[in-house]
């Protein structure tokens, strides 16, 4: 299982089924398990090949903890990870080291995620060296080639992370991760650090990638404007559930879950002489340490019925290739 073959066609590439993600906290005298952090609990889905899918919700949801448990860079608690029909979940050794080849991600902090003591060329190339791919000289080549993709120069790859603006940094970055040529990439709020004239530009380089090599991609941020501008389909997350997915212009235009529909009405609005109602959300958001029962959003949620705080709403297709948990819609 050295390299898997590119599957042809639309058919799923990565499929979430019942994850979960609890961390530990400890406390006492002799440190013992006190309390779990329900940072992702219970939630699936699907990516298609080639397509972008958008995952947002507010800090603290848990969307970053999907994307690195999909990676195995954080181990799922249970459920089940397929990539290309291959349960990630299980993988060990050559076999988990083999298929990192294939799933790669974009660090949120661009400065934070490079040794600052190396080279970027180094940086970028090393994924090459730990997978033993190529000749020295075969792996410099692809480190240029890379440089070369995300608009950067070939003198650049001798300098240091501390020489290079927040934009520079963030496309190696991006080059880091292409590299070894994956099939999916997890940009875990790539652009969210940058100037608003960067991200566009950083943001037009991920989609003219992705044409290019055929990418799959999970975009995970919290900006409905940079997710709208970039993504196919939207999932909404609140206090470590999905409570929404469906298609970019479904979303935009019939959001059905209140938290949507909140999110929705903070989005400002180009045009100074329009203004947009706003759905303003009482409260905090609860603590993952103890989330509410029934639906998690039920204690902000301007619509909230009985059913809503004992019975947690099924996450289903309300619409067709839309899915929502609410008890409104039912």
């Amino acid at each position: 299982m050295t390299d898997l073959a590119r599957s042809s066609g639309n058919g799923n590439l990565i499929e979430v089924r019942e994850l979960v993600k609890y961390f530990p906290v400890y406390g006492g005298i002799m440190r013992h398990v006190v309390d779990w952090v329900k940072a992702v609990d219970n939630i699936s889905f699907n990516i298609k090949e080639g397509e972008t899918v958008g995952l947002v919700g507010e800090s603290g949801c848990g969307k970053t903890t999907v994307g690195r448990t999909l990676l195995r860079l954080i181990e799922p608690t249970s459920g089940t990870i397929l990539f290309d029909k291959v349960n990630v979940s299980k993988l060990k050794g050559k076999d988990l080291k083999a298929m990192r080849r294939n799933m790669q991600l974009i660090f949120q902090d661009p400065y934070a995620s490079l040794d600052p003591r190396m080279p970027i060329g180094e940086s970028i190339g090393e994924g090459l060296k730990i997978h033993n791919i190529g000749t020295s000289r075969q792996r410099f080549e692809t480190v240029l080639e890379m440089l070369h993709k995300v608009g950067m120069e070939d003198y650049h790859a001798r300098r240091y992370p501390h020489e290079f603006s927040g934009g520079q940094r963030q496309r190696i970055g991006i080059a880091r991760a292409l590299a070894l040529r994956p099939r999916f990439i997890i940009a875990d709020e790539p652009v969210s650090a940058l100037d608003v004239s960067i991200q566009s530009q950083v943001l037009n380089l991920l989609k003219d990638l992705q044409r290019e090599y055929h990418l799959t991609y999970l975009f995970i941020a919290h900006n409905l404007g940079v997710v709208e501008h970039v993504s196919d389909r939207v999932a909404v997350m609140y206090l470590g559930k999905m409570v929404e997915m469906t298609t970019r212009s479904d979303l935009f235009r019939n959001p059905l879950h209140p938290y949507t529909q909140a999110l929705m009405s903070a989005i400002p609005i180009p045009d100074p002489t329009l203004k947009r109602e706003r759905i303003i959300l009482k409260g905090d958001v609860p603590s993952p340490l103890n989330p509410p029962s029934g639906c998690r959003f039920h204690p902000r949620c301007p619509f909230a019925m009985d059913i809503c705080s004992h019975d947690e709403p099924p996450f289903r297709e309300a619409l067709p290739d839309h899915k929502v948990a609410c008890w409104l819609v039912e």
